[in-house]
């Protein structure tokens, strides 16, 4: 689960994309806090700067982006370790120990650069034929692939496309062509946007639609009639830098936006289906503010069914369930705002260590009371444990736990590193009962969201006409929406052991930007996700030609 954005300012003068992108990674921060980078182009030249660490570590020195990463374009992109750890360190053949001056921290980090044409690439996503691919572009495509990300194989699968054109430049079809062997080879969940050194931006999506990307667009600051356009994962961040006329990029998908033009869309496959990802934020329509407190009702429901009427806490969720359950709330945990989301830390014992530091108990909202505590989703029982546990050291004499999702019981392929893919049992609702699950994490009693009901919940908050009628769940049911060869959880599951050597410690503070569990009889500060504005059609500008 990475973030991306993208940007093309109307002023080819402008030198401030770099700016733009800096801010929207920070509304991103959450899809990922591995590595951070920004790519962006000014007279013909890239300029990049990238790094392991969060946002504010990578760019220490916002004040000067302008000077040191001047542009009129560019993209950018945050990293969620999608093998499970991070490529942080690299120690030398024979040395364990880390040298303080050695650090190859930057090989993955995005976003990537190849030829022809200044081929910029970030991506958002998970391919399950990454070696297939690798042996397509080694013995075929005769291209070098530098690290082990699936990232890289998509963008060098895109590269040579474009290379076998045979045109010294491209016009705005040749962007597109080239799109077609992307999508014939590489399957899995993706969302990218890419930069052509010189033209202008590009955005693309799967033919599931499993990875979220929007366009928007705002009037330029410094040309009158002239416009900005802005891609990104997450409505948020176009919002937040006052972009509308928010559309999303449909399935099989995609958008070209020349210098001084105009988007251009073409459907570059046939929509194979529409079943993104449960949302995480204002993406194909659905309000994840609104999606949330739907599910507050439904698990209500499902509450009153095994329990009756207990006391609870949840941003927007809970609310709702507390409301419906006539319980009042009370703040019952201090929240750290300053460790790492312990869900995306790379790596097992960095999580368990950063659960403590998150969420501390107030003592007195917990003597000797029955509480109820809301999560949205129990992966591998980590964050629930530890809950659990400062629950009753705090003295709760009875603590049952709600989940608005369903049981996870299988690894998530296209980009978010649930669990090993060849060891589910890492998750700890596989191959267990709700009863077991209790009795591991310590619970006295476990409540799971149905399916049907999570789905419900998130259809009920579409606004407007949508083509939406499903979701992709592999996660809790175990059918995907691509085919995913044996072959493909066997590899991830080496190369997770592989990096677990060199993992990077995660322990660094840097603000929090996204919560994870909240208990019973609290209530902190509620950050509300931006709406999309009403939706204006954009136009389409063909043939356009690419001057050097």
């Amino acid at each position: 689960m990475c973030g991306i954005s993208a940007i093309l300012l109307g002023d080819v003068k402008a030198t401030t994309a770099a700016v733009e992108l800096h801010e929207s990674i920070y509304y991103l921060q959450h899809r990922g806090q591995d590595a951070a980078g920004i790519t962006v182009c000014q007279g013909g030249r890239l300029y990049q700067m990238k790094g392991n660490g969060m946002a504010s570590k990578v760019f220490q020195e916002p004040a000067l982006l302008a000077d040191n990463l001047p542009g009129y374009e560019g993209i950018a992109h945050v990293r969620y370790p999608t093998a499970g750890t991070s490529s942080a360190f690299v120690y030398p053949s024979g040395n364990k120990r880390r040298l303080t001056n050695f650090i190859s921290c930057s090989s993955e980090a995005q976003p990537f650069y190849d030829s022809p044409f200044g081929l910029s690439l970030a991506v958002n996503g998970n391919l399950v034929n990454s070696e297939e691919l690798r042996v397509f572009l080694d013995l075929e495509a005769r291209r070098h692939v530098n690290t082990d990300s699936d990232s890289e194989l998509l963008l060098n699968v895109y590269a040579h496309a474009l290379h076998e054109l045979g045109k010294a430049r491209a016009n705005a079809d040749d962007i597109f062509a080239g799109l077609r062997d992307v999508y014939t080879r590489c399957k899995g969940g993706f969302a990218c946007v890419a930069m052509i050194t010189g033209f202008g931006i590009l955005g693309f999506r799967d033919e599931n639609g499993i990875r979220p990307l929007c366009l928007g667009s705002r009037p330029s600051s410094t040309i009158q009639g002239a416009l900005d356009y802005f891609m990104a994962s997450e409505s948020v961040a176009l919002t937040q830098l006052g972009f509308t006329n928010i559309v999303d990029i449909l399935p099989g998908q995609a958008v070209f936006i020349q210098k001084g033009g105009k988007p251009q869309f073409r459907q570059i496959v046939p929509m194979k289906s529409y079943t993104p990802d449960i949302p995480d934020s204002t993406s194909d329509g659905i309000s994840v503010h609104r999606s949330r407190q739907n599910m507050g009702y439904k698990l209500a429901d499902k509450v009153k069914e095994i329990l009756g009427e207990k006391g609870v806490d949840e941003i927007d969720v809970a609310s709702v369930l507390a409301s419906c359950l006539n319980k009042p709330l009370s703040n019952a945990f201090v929240k750290n705002r300053y460790t790492f989301r312990t869900f995306i830390m790379p790596g097992q014992k960095a999580r368990q260590q950063g659960i403590r530091r998150k969420l501390s108990p107030i003592q007195v909202e917990f003597r000797d009371k029955v509480v109820l505590l809301v999560d949205d989703s129990i992966v591998r029982g980590n964050t629930s444990r530890e809950i659990v546990l400062m629950s009753r050291e705090a003295g709760a004499k009875k603590v049952i736990l709600a989940s608005c999702s369903p049981e996870i019981t299988h690894p998530h392929v296209y980009g978010i590193d649930l669990a090993d893919p060849g060891q589910s049992p890492e998750l700890v609702a596989h191959g267990k009962t709700r009863q077991q699950i209790a009795k591991e994490i310590g619970a006295d009693e476990l409540i799971y969201q149905s399916l049907d009901d999570l789905k419900d919940a998130c259809l009920e908050a579409i606004e407007g006409e949508t083509q939406i009628k499903d979701f992709e769940v592999g996660v809790f049911s175990g059918k995907y929406q691509t085919d995913v060869p044996e072959s493909y959880f066997q590899h991830l599951s080496e190369l997770r052991a592989s990096k677990g050597q060199k993992r990077k410690p995660a322990d660094e503070a840097g603000p929090d930007s996204k919560k994870l569990t909240v208990i019973a009889n609290g209530g902190p500060v509620n950050v509300r996700s931006s709406e999309a504005t009403e939706r204006e059609p954009m136009t389409s500008q063909e043939d356009i030609r690419y001057a050097p």
